[in-house]
């Protein structure tokens, strides 16, 4: 039996974690569950996993948790909250595992805590290592903590490596290179002259995978293709060069190695996030997920295209950041957050999240980010200066859309 903390609970990730645990109640027994704000699915979870700790993230919502849970004598879970009770469950003793499905630089402090509490993380947060890869992969060395990726993507890679895989040894290990796949979202083929025109719903209405908001914009932009390129970077000790995105709109192959003699290793499932999350779980054994099992006679062709850079500006922004250093991914995180949120509020355009994107990071200089403090406060900078370019467009975006 393995104690296990469901950092983001009431999201799209938590709550397949959570599918995959009540099918397994020999192998696993929750811990905590933490939530930002909702609540009243948190109470729900809490009655489905009898949780030691429930943790709401806001502490404003702190008063109305510990009354809605008190309400509920059958519950003798203990509601927590705040960022220091985010770093306790995360850091407990008493766990064995983390799923940090936190969404957005708001994870890394809790996912670090687990990490150099030495535990077994299931990394579905990426903006832990886009924010700060070089000193988390440092903490989790030093503490010995095992990082499974839970990203579909990433998970796909690690389950095609060799099983004597060093990191960042892929020559050694007859590797030419890693072929990262992406569905291209719900715009592939939508006439880039239309871009402009896209509404937050319509970039919310993903074609294959069932995820939060953000994530679903960042999908249509393809700025979440370019976090995970950063993350695999970092995941595996790999180069920009040793990474290729290959767009398969099907998202059957959840992406690829190819090796020197000529092979390639895919991995492949329905889209559904219960496989990786259960693959991490039990690693390395296997478990039941849930997830149907794919039926070759009715899969359609598959296709690979290349990505237009006109089309998805974001993505050849994350690998321009790349390759700049760490200032640039943590600046390119924290400006998309900020601009993928005015997008959701109609503040500016779809194509415009690119722009402000690509103006915070001309205006930043770059500087070393060799503390977990350096990291936050140049976060804090970027979402500063993100809002003052998105004050400097929203306007013309509303007349534009009045007209």
């Amino acid at each position: 039996m393995q104690n296990i903390t469901i950092l983001g609970a009431t999201g799209s990730i938590g709550k397949s974690t959570i599918d995959v645990l009540i099918r397994h109640p020999e192998l696993f027994s929750v811990f905590a569950l933490t939530a930002n704000s909702n609540i009243e699915l948190l109470l729900q979870q809490a009655q489905l996993c009898s949780p030691k700790y429930v943790v709401i993230a806001d502490p404003n919502q702190f008063k109305h948790a510990k009354k809605l849970f008190s309400d509920h004598h059958q519950l003798s879970c203990e509601v927590l909250a705040g960022d220091e009770a985010l770093e306790l469950v995360a850091s407990a003793p008493e766990v064995d595992i983390v799923m940090a499905a936190i969404v957005g630089a708001a994870g890394l402090l809790p996912t670090l805590a687990a990490v150099k509490a030495g535990k077994k993380v299931l990394l579905a947060n990426k903006e832990s290592l886009v924010m700060s890869g070089d000193l988390f992969i440092q903490a989790a060395n030093q503490h010995n903590a095992q990082i499974l990726p839970i990203d579909s993507e990433h998970n796909a890679i690690f389950q095609c490596l060799p099983a004597d895989f060093k990191y960042g040894e892929l020559c050694s290990s007859g590797i030419s290179k890693i072929l990262l796949t992406g569905s291209g979202g719900p715009f592939l083929t939508s006439p880039l002259s239309d871009l402009h025109l896209v509404t937050p719903d319509q970039a919310c209405a993903h074609p294959n995978w069932d995820m939060g908001r953000k994530i679903s914009v960042d999908s249509a932009t393809m700025m979440n293709k370019g976090l995970e390129f950063i993350e695999a970077k970092w995941l595996f000790g790999l180069e920009s060069s040793d990474i290729q995105v290959v767009l398969h709109p099907q998202s059957i192959i959840h992406s690829m190695v190819q090796y020197l003699d000529g092979s390639v290793l895919a991995q492949m499932g329905n889209p559904d996030m219960r496989t990786p999350i259960a693959h991490a779980l039990a690693f390395p054994d296997r478990i039941e997920s849930g997830v149907s099992p794919l039926d070759f006679n009715q899969l359609a062709n598959f296709t690979f295209t290349e990505p237009e850079a006109d089309r998805y500006p974001n993505l050849i922004l994350a690998m321009q950041a790349s390759s700049a250093g760490q200032y640039a991914t943590t600046t390119l995180n924290a400006a998309n957050e900020v601009a993928v949120d005015a997008f959701l509020q109609g503040k500016i355009g779809f194509m415009q999240i690119a722009q402000v994107n690509e103006e915070c990071l001309q205006q930043t200089s770059p500087h070393n980010l060799d503390t977990i403090e350096a990291v936050i406060e140049s976060d804090n900078f970027a979402r500063r200066l993100s809002m003052d370019v998105i004050r400097n467009l929203s306007q013309p975006f509303i007349q534009r859309v009045g007209s």
